[in-house]
């Protein structure tokens, strides 16, 4: 009985030794391990904003899924019937799923979902399960699997406007594109709260201390038509089928305001399979409207006569003789470029722009001289960043200041050799003649808006400086509109009936290995219309096409045609009218006016 007592009373002390130091002597540390254990900081993931179209079409969207994982640790041998039921409902293979859930421990690691004495709380099963899939699995009622909500962004039109949009990756950091552009708006805050949890990790949620609720992102409204885009990129595909191009860029703005209702290229890529590109997949992620330059070829000629028209230099019937291969300029003897046509008679400065003179352009720019030609050329926006430098990766094109120009020079850049530029700047400086002489910034953000759908920024038009005056663009409006007329333009095939059509043609030979090439062509032709009220620009530019029939890829075989079929889609699309004041002396011929 003494043993028997004396046993007794020495459990009850070992206990009683065992909470003193459980409670007085280990206290801290333990407290501290304990609150560790059942302390949590729960994140609450807030949506990424919509990217939307300027009729509120969405362009990009982030979806609400399920990350599904398990905690090893937790599961039951009675759930293993319902094993087979869950591996269906998540599409995991059943042996792999059964891999996952019989590996209970491994070497602990940081930030892996393991504790400190390497058993896995932690293994992810699917990152991306459904809402609606995850209430099912919910059903099942495996204990241990639980899952996480997150945003998954996805593109509802894969590949249109792929090159304007941009992409956000794996790990949700925006890449390129709007999408970079918008983050600050898009992006939004992450809530979190501050809590406790049981011994099987579920949230205390009386012992909640602190919360604090995410912020959704802006949604940003482009300036980007849906309809339109579309147009255009089938255009493009229509453009890659038939003349197997390097590359190409369309571009369709407002004449009024700058903003840009389509913007493409060709190669393009499925933003919602960025990452299943080839090695070539760069050049598809390229946006080669901005970032990539060429020499613009005729369509450069518009500096020239514009600016001398706009100096009181010349009239629209001022004459020059373009038969000549050589002419004094400062008391040196120049060499005048070759023509693909031979003029016998001299031509009037309408003549050089509808038949695309280039000794007609070398001599207005030589009466403009270095000086005055160069000023307009910045001013029409060649060699400076078009403002959309901070979407996307911009080239500013190339033009050496006047003081650095070759004796042949001043024979060359009017008619654009020896100078430059992006698709867009070209697109800017044809956007200068149809705006009424000012050049306009280029733009693709029409408004943001909070996740409530209120707005709360409005951007509009921006003029950057006036080019020349507006009987300037007025009379350089009707001269570009003659190089659609049949039997005296270069580009009947963009003409349009009824709908004044204007713009200019370009076809320039590609630098190969530092050399012009005589079979590799960079093809234009830039526009708008109606050319008395522009409404729109329209630029198509092809680089390296190769026409079926075999030739020279002139621009009015290659672009032209397809300004004209945008141009008729988009007539009825917007509902432009039709001129119908008659033009005093001028007879309809072939379709266009003469």
């Amino acid at each position: 009985m003494i043993l028997l007592a004396a046993g007794v009373l020495g459990a009850f002390a070992t206990v009683g030794v065992r909470l003193v130091h459980l409670h007085v002597i280990d206290r801290d540390s333990l407290v501290h391990y304990l609150d560790r254990a059942r302390h949590e900081i729960i994140v609450e993931k807030a949506r990424r904003g919509d990217i939307l179209d300027a009729h509120d079409d969405i362009l990009a969207t982030s979806h609400s899924l399920i990350v599904l994982g398990v905690d090893p640790q937790l599961l039951e041998k009675a759930d293993e019937s319902k094993w087979p039921e869950l591996a269906r409902l998540i599409n995991v293979p059943l042996p792999e799923l059964s891999r996952i859930f019989n590996t209970k421990t491994r070497p602990a690691s940081a930030g892996d979902g393991t504790d400190e004495e390497g058993r896995i709380r932690w293994a992810k099963l699917s990152d991306s399960v459904e809402e609606s899939v995850y209430d099912a699995v919910g059903k099942l009622g495996v204990k241990g699997v639980y899952g996480d909500r997150v945003y998954r962004r996805a593109y509802p039109h894969n590949q249109l406007a792929a090159h304007v949009i941009g992409y956000v990756n794996k790990e949700e950091e925006p890449v390129i594109g709007m999408e970079r552009f918008a983050d600050f708006y898009l992006r939004g805050v992450d809530g979190w709260r501050e809590s406790e949890k049981d011994g099987q990790r579920h949230e205390l949620a009386q012992f909640r201390t602190r919360e604090v609720p995410a912020s959704n992102g802006y949604a940003v409204v482009l300036s980007i038509d849906s309809a339109i885009q579309h147009m255009v990129e089938q255009e493009l595909e229509l453009i890659a089928g038939k003349f197997q191009p390097q590359k190409a860029s369309i571009i369709v703005s407002d004449a009024r305001s700058g903003f840009i209702y389509a913007m493409a290229n060709y190669p393009t890529f499925d933003l919602n399979a960025y990452n299943a590109l080839s090695k070539d997949g760069e050049r598809a992620m390229r946006n080669a409207a901005v970032a990539d330059i060429l020499e613009p070829g005729s369509t450069f000629k518009i500096v020239a006569v514009s600016g001398a028209l706009n100096e009181g230099l010349v009239t629209p019937e001022t004459r020059f003789d373009c038969s000549l291969e050589k002419v004094d300029y400062k008391g040196v003897s120049r060499s005048l470029p070759r023509e693909d046509h031979h003029f016998d008679a001299p031509l009037s400065v309408t003549e050089i722009i509808s038949h695309s003179s280039n000794k007609g352009a070398a001599q207005l720019g030589m009466l403009l001289g270095e000086e005055r030609l160069y000023g307009y050329a910045r001013a029409y926006g060649f060699a400076e960043d078009t403002g959309l430098a901070s979407i996307y990766p911009e080239s500013p094109g190339m033009l050496a200041n006047y003081t650095k120009w070759s004796g042949s020079d001043i024979t060359r850049i009017p008619m654009g050799h020896t100078v430059a530029a992006t698709p867009l700047q070209i697109h800017m400086a044809m956007g200068v003649i149809a705006s009424g002489g000012v050049l306009l910034r280029p733009q693709l953000v029409r408004e943001i808006r909070d996740d409530t759908g209120a707005t709360v920024c409005r951007f509009g038009t921006v003029v950057r400086r006036r080019v020349i005056s507006p009987q300037t663009a007025a009379t350089m409006a009707q001269m570009l509109e003659r190089v659609t007329y049949a039997n005296e333009g270069t580009a009947p095939e963009a003409a349009i009936p009824n709908f004044e059509a204007a713009g200019k043609t370009g076809t320039t030979e590609k630098l190969i290995d530092g050399k012009y090439s005589t079979t590799h062509h960079i093809s234009s032709f830039v526009g708008f219309f109606p050319a008395s009220r522009p409404r729109l620009v329209i630029s198509v530019i092809v680089d390296d096409g190769h026409p079926p029939q075999g030739g020279t890829a002139y621009g009015r075989l290659v672009a032209a045609p397809s300004f004209k079929h945008l141009g008729e889609q988009l007539i009825q699309y917007l509902d432009i009218k039709p001129v119908t004041t008659p033009v005093p002396g001028l007879l309809a011929l072939g379709g266009a006016r003469p």
